[in-house]
């Protein structure tokens, strides 16, 4: 076993090798400010949203600066494999890349090969952020990265297929303020013994698993991660691990293969196989509708806050991508005006209205006009400050990788729920990943 896990560790190090040798070598970077245009080569997830302010800040800037975006999409590349190529482009000193995005928990990591940005940011800039999105840019006290946009986990679900279950105001209201756990529980076992598929959630080994579990846990303590150790061991860990094992295995409200879902597949599943619900990220109806072909049902997919524990409130894990600036660049200032041109209000609108992204201004949210024409944001305010932050360690990744696996062993059922915290523990002592 040990052998075949080493063999599909260094396969999986050699595609992202090359994947890494096609994506940062593929654009030429040497020669091309003969002609006095100096170009920033800028790594993402390139969406409509994403391309539509690239383009807004080219034309402004043409003739002197162009942004030339290297595409690293969700659908090709995992969190975890873009996080891998990254690494290796900037472990290399490569001049490849100028500025990149990161998920808000790498900036510890990444930091070390970054440019601290507190002398290129104005006090002015920094005013207009929203402290939840601010908070995860810091590292040893250095301001060392710009939010983009800003992520908080919550529920989605059929309101035709929820109102078979439950035709009740009350249960509808409660719904969307959110319901226990054992209330979300409940409905599930009757969806189950009709036949409905209910409950779709992310327990593939990887990131989206550990937000899954943390939530489970910090809704039952919300300072539980702002302690040092963090013991797994605790009954708060324990509890949640539980809830999750328990919904494929005990309820029977979630199918089996959740065990094999990252978002992607989650929402596909969950749209595919009329399921009633689905844990997801804000942007998964924006993102969609481009190419979802029964728009019908997306028509018919709300939004609601996560379920919570009877007795505490409901809380939600903080996402979203940060802007980092590589060490390495020639391009540091063109770079960090590029990121501070995707925080202008007017940008971050698009952002929101083309791809669904949570702005990280709080100008945006000052406009009370624009609120009240898109009054979901009055909503994503509210869920932002139930929020909580994952543990900000420049090893979180490993500890992230250590949970996760433990975790999705459990809920396959190939170790218990004691065993898999203890392993958890354990590893992340060993591995020295508390730091």
């Amino acid at each position: 076993m040990r052998t075949h896990i080493v063999s599909i560790s260094v396969a999986l190090a050699l595609v992202l090798a090359i994947v890494a040798l096609v994506v940062f070598n593929r654009v030429s970077v040497g020669g091309d400010e003969r002609d006095g245009i100096v170009r920033v080569y800028y790594a993402d997830n390139i969406s409509p949203a994403h391309q539509s302010v690239i383009d807004r800040f080219n034309a402004l800037h043409e003739g002197r600066v162009e942004v030339v975006p290297v595409n690293l999409p969700f659908e090709k590349f995992s969190t975890n494999e873009r996080k891998e190529l990254l690494a290796r482009s900037l472990r290399n000193k490569s001049d490849r890349l100028d500025i990149f995005t990161v998920d808000h928990i790498w900036v510890a990591r990444f930091s070390r090969w970054c440019e601290p940005l507190d002398s290129l940011l104005s006090a002015d800039d920094r005013s207009r952020v929203l402290p939840q999105a601010e908070e995860s840019c810091f590292y040893d006290g250095r301001l060392m990265a710009i939010p983009m946009y800003i992520d908080v986990g919550l529920l989605y679900y059929r309101t035709d297929l929820m109102k078979r279950l439950r035709a009740d105001p009350a249960f509808d209201a409660r719904l969307r303020s959110s319901l226990t756990w054992d209330e979300f529980r409940a409905v599930g076992r009757d969806a189950r013994a009709q036949g409905m598929p209910f409950y779709f959630f992310q327990a593939n080994d990887y990131e989206g698993l550990t937000c899954n579990f943390f939530e489970l846990i910090a809704g039952q303590d919300e300072r539980f991660f702002t302690r040092r150790p963090i013991d797994f061991e605790r009954p708060e860990p324990r509890r949640a691990l539980e809830v999750l094992v328990d919904f494929a295995a005990k309820d029977g409200i979630s199918p089996r293969e959740v065990c094999e879902f990252d978002e992607i597949r989650s929402y596909t599943q969950m749209l595919d196989r009329n399921g009633v619900a689905v844990r997801g990220w804000p942007n998964f109806l924006e993102s969609y509708r481009l190419w979802y072909a029964d728009t019908a049902k997306l028509g018919l997919v709300e939004r609601a806050p996560l379920p919570h524990f009877a007795g505490h409130k409901p809380v939600s894990v903080f996402g979203g991508w940060n802007f980092m600036v590589s060490r390495f660049s020639a391009r540091k200032k063109e770079a960090v005006e590029l990121a501070r041109f995707f925080q202008r209000v007017d940008m971050q609108k698009i952002l929101f209205e083309v791809g669904g992204y949570i702005p990280t201004n709080m100008e945006v949210y000052a406009d009370t006009a624009y609120v009240q024409r898109h009054p979901v944001l009055r909503y994503y305010a509210g869920l932002i400050r139930n929020g909580f932050h994952r543990p900000a360690l420049v090893e979180y990744t490993k500890m992230s990788d250590i949970v996760s696996r433990a975790a999705n062993r459990a809920v396959k059922g190939e170790i218990g729920i004691d065993s898999a915290l203890h392993d958890m523990n354990a590893q992340i002592r060993a591995a020295g990943a508390m730091e």
